[in-house]
């Protein structure tokens, strides 16, 4: 059997990405076709509604930091040669991280509040994500089926909290009280109104903003340091990595904590920058998306920024 025809790295990372979205496109158009509509207006209001006004492009970049966050964790895994679907319920358990830091500690100001409770999320998922990583090192349990058992387990922790523990008395929906307002980022129409600046009130937050910074902190992290190089290593040949004198059992769980961290992050999007309080399936879908964000951009942080 013939070897498989690699591809031009040119062609690997434009040209495939670009024909699944052509084909997404065309799939769609068929399916909008079948039942009796325009294909292209509906293509046309896509594209308008998403990107044809400053409302739409801030309801569009709101959403892509949430798969951002969720793309950089699952891409961070693959060069480790691991898969960490688990995105959905280290995102959970980065919500509770800051809702536990909003809720007892609002008497702070929010310099104080904010970092903290951005720490908090990702620390929580670090945590979350750490333990299949450990599992899988120590006791042999694949991750794949671990993060998949966690994300379950997430869900039915924070819904136990949300009824008997830190949810808000007499409410009929499982969700903390609001935080104060020393826990809320800032919208971005809000931060540059302090400048002068004007744009359209949308969702859109200053977690965009650190999801561009943590885009650049895994670009450097992964091919400009030593642990970058030794997960690299890991992933692409672990008998090389092993006579290198790199432990793969440490170089693992080491990436599934940052894995996890950066999954935790969507809950400042979402909890910080949106709801202001910690309430039920707030990641519903984007640890699942993530994968595919990571996979279209090529686990590359430029890539998953486009993707």
């Amino acid at each position: 059997m013939s070897a498989p025809i690699e591809l031009p790295k040119w062609a690997d990372v434009s040209l495939v990405p670009s024909l699944a979205v052509i084909v997404a496109f065309l799939i769609a158009g068929l399916v909008v076709l079948g039942i009796g509509e325009n294909p292209v207006k509906a293509t046309t209001l896509l594209i308008k509604g998403a990107l044809g006004s400053g409302e739409g492009l801030g309801y569009t970049l709101y959403y892509a930091t949430n798969f951002i966050f969720t793309g950089l964790a699952v891409a961070i895994a693959f060069h480790a040669g691991l898969f960490n679907i688990g995105g959905e319920g280290q995102a959970t358990i980065g919500g509770l991280g800051a809702a536990l830091v909003c809720l007892h500690l609002d008497f702070l100001p929010w310099y104080f509040v904010l970092p903290l409770a951005i720490l908090g999320t990702m620390i929580m998922g670090a945590l979350w994500a750490f333990i299949p990583g450990y599992l899988q090192v120590k006791r042999g349990s694949h991750v794949v089926i671990t993060t998949i058992m966690f994300n379950f387990l997430a869900a039915t922790l924070v819904v136990y909290l949300l009824v008997n523990v830190i949810g808000k008395p007499g409410s009929m929906s499982p969700e903390t009280r609001v935080f104060s307002d020393a826990a809320h980022l800032p919208y971005l129409h809000e931060a540059l109104a302090y400048f002068g600046i004007k744009i359209p009130k949308s969702p859109l937050n200053l977690s965009f903003i650190f999801a561009l910074v943590a885009s650049a902190f895994v670009w450097i992290l992964i091919w400009h340091t030593r642990l970058g190089f030794a997960i690299r290593t890991v992933g692409h040949n672990p008998t090389a990595a092993l006579y290198a004198g790199i432990s793969i059992g440490r170089i693992t769980m080491i990436t599934m904590a940052m894995s996890g961290a950066l999954a935790g992050l969507l809950a400042v999007n979402e909890i910080l920058g949106v709801q202001g309080r910690l309430l039920l399936e707030f990641s519903s879908g984007y640890g699942f998306i993530g994968i595919a964000v990571a996979l279209m951009g090529r686990a590359h942080p430029l890539g998953i920024i486009f993707a």
